[in-house]
């Protein structure tokens, strides 16, 4: 496996992994699209398995009011037939270890007992208006002491629609013979 800056040769293997790390809702894809149809900066990078992309991480500016605080970290993907073999993990490390990631401020909504692994904490400030009563804003490198609600790219600002799934089929059902 090989972790490799994100191509526009790949950008629809990472998308259609998005899909399928996320099959319940649109909202990463129509995220990472815009993002990369914005003229800001977004770091991504892919883990590559036998030419098909398995994992993906993106970076975007995280803001205090119109100021550049770090960055937010999201969304982490695995595709769902590689997880818990560590390349999430991998992934992060990988990023983590980047001259402009290492260098700035990190924010993510995310699982505590994943992320704290890596050195992530609670973070009472900022908050983010994306913290739900199931995940928690959580920051490497903070030391923001003053109160104040962290920005995200416009292109986070899109209502998040869930996807009805797709109905199981049911098995045809087998034609007796009549004798």
């Amino acid at each position: 496996m090989k972790i490799r800056k994100l191509t526009p040769e790949n950008y629809d293997k990472a998308t259609a992994l998005l899909g399928l790390a996320f099959p319940s809702r649109t909202y990463e894809i129509q995220v990472v699209e815009k993002l990369r149809q914005s003229d800001k900066e977004v770091h991504e990078w892919v883990c590559i398995h036998t030419n098909r992309v398995v994992g993906y991480i993106a970076f975007s500016s995280a803001y205090q009011d119109s100021t550049i605080c770090g960055l937010h970290l999201a969304p982490l993907a695995v595709k769902p037939d590689f997880q818990g073999q560590g390349i999430g993990s991998e992934l992060l490390n990988f990023a983590l270890r980047q001259a402009v990631i290492k260098e700035s401020s990190i924010f993510v909504v995310g699982d505590p007992q994943f992320f704290e692994k890596f050195g992530f904490e609670p973070c009472a400030m900022p908050v983010s208006s994306f913290e739900t009563k199931k995940s928690k804003l959580l920051s490497l490198r903070n030391n923001t002491e003053s109160p104040f609600t962290v920005g995200y790219e416009a292109a986070f600002n899109i209502p998040i629609k869930k996807v009805k799934p797709a109905p199981a089929r049911k098995p045809a059902a087998k034609k007796r013979r009549r004798r």
